[in-house]
């Protein structure tokens, strides 16, 4: 990636699309060309020198769907000088309240449909913006003259507080500055060929990183043109590509299992898409979505921070992220040495978990930012004297220095002494053909260490689960789900993450229909109160498992 002195500003690069009359940002019925959305980010930068109070720090709330104001507002606080927040619309009360004030935004964007959300909330010294209203079309007019100026901005002026999914806990604001979006938007646009001629489909929320760091930032980069969705909407997906003639998107946690859950048609490749880069859809579903739709995903590994990255590249291993750049280690968390090396059998089953997942670390140069006011949080990222980058996921890293994600550090499971990774377990039950979605955790043992619970959406059959478990070859002994929760629709958050947080905290006592496998049993029945309230203890050991028919086979 560029470093932030080659890469300038983002302010740079909206000032750059002034004079460029080609459309370039469409959304429902409307479209801007470059021009005029450069025209509307400096008309807004201007209001901004008038409204940010002296003294304090200038951070303004963006608290918007995907509409055009959201990458107005980016662009001119790019001009000013200014940093956005972008709040996550699906907070609610003192959480919401908590986000606006902790980043100490002065002033708040929202529109008329939002207004509900902040009812009732003590915001001091926090001035509303309401989009589309007279008074701020009142207050827009006088600035209309403005002209793009980027002799303001630095590389080093911060110009996002981008807040963490909060799936598994409370959320942070990861700092980004004009330098690093500057340099990951150009880094992108290289990477995938961005060309003027290309759309960006912006159909993830904005106010999380994935949208404007890998979406919005390369469009701009590259001068492509931009569509937004309001909301993303699975059932709409490729009617909106289709008519933007969108050619990249970006995605994050279950939104591809979402669309390839659409009914098919005869139609499915007819659009202009190339590429889709995100996260998380796993092996199984981005070879369905190619086969469906004609197009590849690139799945990549990274987070808004910017600690650690890792690309995927032609050579890679089934099941593997890429291969492990420069300063990018796998550490046991404990001893902080490095992990041994991962093997596999013939059949893809990690043989040595117990010693080979550990925490992806980056000993390297990175351009983490830090957290604003949150040195804990800083903390657990660069713990020790070297100043390494702890990612806080699970990894194992095979001899060829390939990468296995193995999901986040609160994850791991211990089963009958053996540490287990839930991502890898995930990847095997999503080719069970019921399954919408999968997630896998843990829930105690009553003796010690954990048992395996995983919540499906979709159809369940226990005789056909059970049957689908024997036949997987790369199913461990111990992998095999104790506990299945079945629900109509996974709790995920806003950017379609799987609240396993929530997962773990509900556990057996849920208002959904669980399944489990009792101790000497072949397959799996309905979990009842008395079974809940028992002591649910099995015997242990491989032989068991082998005695309960669970026992993975050779095909």
């Amino acid at each position: 990636m560029e470093s932030m002195g080659s890469a300038g500003t983002v302010a740079e690069l909206v000032a750059a699309r002034w004079g460029d009359h080609r459309p370039g940002l469409w959304w429902e019925d409307g479209v801007l060309t470059h021009h005029e959305f450069a025209a509307g980010a400096a008309a807004r930068a201007a209001l901004l020198d008038e409204l940010l109070p002296p003294g304090a720090p200038p951070h303004i709330g963006v608290l918007l769907d995907n509409t055009p104001e959201f990458p107005l507002w980016l662009a001119a606080a790019a001009l000013a000088g200014a940093a956005v927040a972008g709040i996550n619309s699906t907070r609610r009360g003192p959480e919401l309240a908590r986000d606006i004030l902790h980043t100490e935004c002065r002033l708040l964007i929202t529109e008329q449909a939002r207004l509900p959300l902040l009812r009732g909330l003590d915001l001091p010294g926090v001035r509303l913006l309401i989009t589309g209203t007279p008074e701020y079309e009142q207050l827009l007019a006088p600035c209309a003259g403005a002209r793009p100026d980027p002799s303001r901005a630095a590389p080093a002026d911060r110009l996002l507080l981008c807040f963490t999914s909060g799936s598994t806990g409370a959320p942070k604001a990861a700092l980004c500055s004009q330098g690093r979006l500057a340099a990951a938007g150009r880094s992108l646009a290289a990477r995938f060929a961005v060309t003027p001629d290309d759309v960006h489909y912006v159909c993830m929320p904005m106010f999380h990183g994935n949208a404007v760091i890998a979406d919005w930032a390369p469009a701009l980069a590259a001068g492509a043109g931009v569509a937004l969705r309001r909301r993303f909407s699975a059932s709409e997906f490729l009617a909106d590509v289709r008519r933007h003639r969108a050619t990249y998107f970006t995605y994050v946690g279950r939104a591809i299992q979402y669309v390839l859950a659409t009914e098919p048609g005869p139609h499915d490749r007819d659009h202009r898409l190339r590429l889709g880069f995100g996260t998380e859809a796993g092996a199984v579903d981005a070879a369905a979505f190619e086969r469906r739709f004609g197009v590849r995903l690139v799945e990549g590994y990274g987070s808004s921070e910017g600690g650690a990255a890792v690309q995927w590249s032609p050579g890679t291993p089934a099941g593997a992220v890429g291969r492990a750049g420069p300063g990018l280690v796998v550490l046991d968390p404990h001893t902080r040495a490095e992990c041994p090396p991962a093997r596999f059998d013939a059949a893809g089953r990690l043989l040595n978990g117990e010693e080979a997942i550990g925490e992806l670390v980056n000993r390297g140069p990175n351009p983490f930012e830090g957290y604003w006011r949150n040195p804990g949080a800083e903390a657990e990222r660069r713990r020790g004297a070297d100043g390494a980058y702890w990612t806080g996921d699970l990894f194992c890293r095979d001899a060829d220095g390939y990468l296995y994600f193995a999901g986040r550090t609160d994850d791991r499971l211990r089963v009958d002494g053996e540490n287990l990774a839930a991502a890898m377990i995930e990847n095997i039950l999503a080719r069970y053909e019921g399954a919408l979605a999968v997630a896998v955790y843990a829930v105690p043992d009553p003796v010690t260490g954990d048992q395996v619970m995983a919540t499906l959406a979709g159809e369940f059959e226990p005789e056909s689960f059970a049957a689908f478990l024997r036949d997987q070859p790369d199913l461990g002994t111990k992998m095999a789900p104790r506990f299945v929760r079945v629900v109509e629709k996974m709790p995920v958050t806003a950017t379609s993450k799987i609240q396993r947080a929530r997962l773990r905290r509900e556990g057996l006592r849920c208002a959904d229909p669980v399944w489990w496998r009792p101790p000497g049993e072949r397959t799996y029945r309905r979990l009842t109160p008395e079974d809940a309230e028992g002591p649910l203890v099995f015997t242990r050991g491989p032989s068991s498992v082998r005695r309960q028919g669970l026992e993975p086979r050779t095909r």
